[in-house]
This record gives C-alpha cells, structure tokens and sequence, in this order.
C-alpha cells in the first residue's frame, strides 16, 4: 500500500496544524488572563447579571462538569451547572398560566338573565331561544346557525 500525499492534501495538512496552534496559543492566552484575575480578585466575591450567569450556563454545560474542571473557570463547575439548572427550571415553570384560574370561565350576566328567561317562559322552544341568543351576540355562532 502506498500512502504518499497529494500537493494539495499536504498543504491541508500544514494549514490544519498551523490553525490548531494558532487556537491552542489563543487557550493558553486565556487561561493566564483567567488566572491572573483570580489572583487580583483574592476572595472577594465577583457579581455577575443574569444574562452573564446565563451566557455561562448555556457554555458550561456543553462543556460538561470534567472539561470545566479541567480548565480552571473562574467559579467552580458545580455552580455554573447550578445556575443552567435554574436556568431550565425557569424556562419551564408554567409561571406565564398562573394568573389564569382554572376551570370554565364564569358565564356573562347577560347570558345569564337570557337562561333565566328562557326558564321563566317554558313555552319558548329552541327557535325562540336560538333568537333571543342571537339578538344577544350578534358575531356568535349561534347567530350563524340561525342564518343558516
């Protein structure tokens, strides 16, 4: 089996190894920055804006727990799960239907005083009743059967 390199493969190659230092130099850069910050900050607490805690979340847990061990963040990896923990519970805590009680909503009062006719004039059939709806609420479906 004869395994040489085309020209073009070659250069592939040279490029592909030429960006991957290129991207390890800009890590390596990083990490140092990282480590330098923790040293200015010592142990005082750094506070972070929701979107920040977020745009950290949403990074750290594509990393996963081990990666971020690894690289030495500027908060432990436990917390930045935390935070995508909570992340994802808030997305899904349904808190946008608790204002709505639930159940059938309550009846109009106009409808209501119809009903009450209907039953204080038992000779009405479903034809009187279908109109005296309709008169009601004129863009109601019962309006429509009527017509129809």
């Amino acid at each position: 089996m004869n395994f040489l390199l085309q020209p073009w493969q070659l250069l592939l190659v040279i490029l592909a190894g030429w960006i991957n230092r290129q991207q390890q130099a800009i890590i390596e850069f990083q990490r140092t920055e990282i480590d330098v910050l923790k040293e200015k900050l010592g142990k005082k607490r750094l506070l972070l804006t929701d979107d920040q805690r977020r745009r950290l979340a949403v990074k750290g847990k594509f990393l996963g727990r081990k990666v971020l061990e690894e690289i030495g963040t500027l908060f432990t990896p436990d917390t930045i799960l935390r935070w995508h923990r909570q992340l994802v519970a808030r997305k899904w805590d349904f808190s946008d239907r608790r204002h709505q009680k639930p159940g059938r909503p309550p009846i109009a009062e106009e409808v209501a005083n119809l009903v009450g006719k209907c039953w204080e004039n038992p000779t009405w059939g479903y034809d009187r009743i279908q109109g005296a709806l309709a008169t009601w609420a004129p863009r109601s479906p019962i309006k429509r059967l009527a017509t129809s």
